[in-house]
């Protein structure tokens, strides 16, 4: 009696159990590349950063990182397409990250309060 339906159900909830497995390991493998692709790409945006800004500027944009996270990576990216597209002559030092700043900050609302 080995083509009994219990045992025909037993294999059939064998063969999608190992379907679902090996879905989830491709899954996993894919993530797991993207990730790697990630990495790889924050090491070359580094490492441009390192090799066109001084010691000053890259202070400069970190502490601008710490406090206001997406304009600093906004400046990152600014950074590294200028520097892509070869508009960058020598080294940012800190006078040119501070006019770099300017230029891309966004335009801040003032609030006139008047007390009556």
């Amino acid at each position: 009696m080995s083509g009994s339906p219990d045992e025909e159900k037993l294999e059939e909830l064998r063969q999608k159990k190992m379907e679902q497995l090996q879905e989830q390991a491709e899954g996993q493998q894919g993530s797991e590349a993207q990730e790697a692709a990630q990495q790889q790409a924050e090491a070359q945006k580094k490492a441009l950063l390192r090799q066109h800004l001084t010691d000053d500027a890259r202070k400069r944009l970190n502490t601008v990182k710490m406090s206001k996270p997406q304009f600093g990576e906004q400046v990152e990216r600014q950074v590294v397409t200028l520097a892509r597209s070869g508009r960058i002559q020598g080294k940012i030092d800190d006078g040119k990250m501070k006019q770099l700043l300017q230029e891309l900050k966004p335009d801040s609302k003032s609030f006139d309060i008047k007390r009556r």
